[in-house]
């Protein structure tokens, strides 16, 4: 199936590992033009080289970056797709949440998303239109207490991909959200990532925490990121013509309600 994305300019965030990686590779092998936006220099520039596209490194949380990242991406040609992937999370109770953490997962996960938004729906309304996928998390569905700022900041990335979405609609600009579950990536398995976290969290083994996450899923095992960027490929692309505003879940099932 032509997806329509050749030589689609595609700005995707978060973009040296995990799902922002897997996507980079699956809009370039579609044939898009795709700018890699991450903070680690050299892990961005050897992801940006094994897929073919142009890396941008940038913090998404520094309140100049949009702008500066949407006019890189425009020298390539006008902006057709907008991949907000950048997040970060860690298990901790509620009680030992500090107001910086908070700030911290709001800077990220709604102003950062915001601020791209802000800069590209109007150039791509002008164009004719476009897409946009924001990468929220099945725990902005259903919050979960040992990542209670994660959670809070998903769920409001989710209302703002809504606003967006009616905000540019009748200007051809489709704005969705994907809503992974647990992800076999870094985030999950590096070390002192959340399957080391949780575990501290909650007093049992690395094994016994990753197993109890598992068990929340109907399907019965992390996602792989390729399998995330598959939908959000999809969504940004032609064959997605009357989707938007939706909340994509893609989490095996764990979240028990349609929505």
């Amino acid at each position: 199936m032509d997806l329509g994305l050749r030589g689609t300019v595609c700005i995707v965030t978060g973009a040296s590992r995990g799902i922002g990686r897997a996507t980079a590779e699956r809009l370039a092998a579609e044939g898009a033009q795709v700018l890699l936006v991450g903070r680690d220099r050299e892990r961005l520039e050897a992801a940006a080289e094994a897929v073919g596209g142009v890396a941008f490194p940038a913090d998404v949380t520094d309140p100049g970056a949009a702008a500066a990242i949407v006019a890189d991406a425009e020298a390539l040609g006008p902006v057709g797709v907008l991949v907000n992937n950048a997040g970060t999370s860690f298990a901790r109770p509620v009680a030992e949440l500090t107001d910086a953490d908070w700030r911290a997962q709001h800077d990220i996960h709604v102003m950062a998303p915001m601020r791209l938004m802000r800069e590209a729906a109007p150039r791509m309304a002008a164009a004719g239109g476009g897409r946009i996928v924001n990468v929220c998390s099945s725990a902005g569905k259903r919050p979960s207490l040992t990542n209670a700022a994660y959670s809070v900041t998903k769920a409001a990335q989710l209302s703002l991909s809504r606003v967006w979405a009616d905000l540019h609609a009748a200007d051809g600009v489709l704005v969705n959200a994907v809503t992974p579950g647990p992800v076999s990536s870094e985030l999950w398995l590096g070390h002192g990532g959340l399957a080391d976290q949780t575990a501290a969290a909650r007093g049992v083994t690395r094994e016994e925490a990753l197993a109890a996450q598992a068990g929340k899923v109907p399907l019965g095992r992390f996602a792989e990121p390729g399998e995330v960027a598959d939908v959000i490929v999809f969504l940004c692309s032609a064959r997605a013509s009357t989707v938007t505003g939706a909340a994509w879940s893609v989490d095996g099932g764990a979240v028990a309600i349609i929505v």
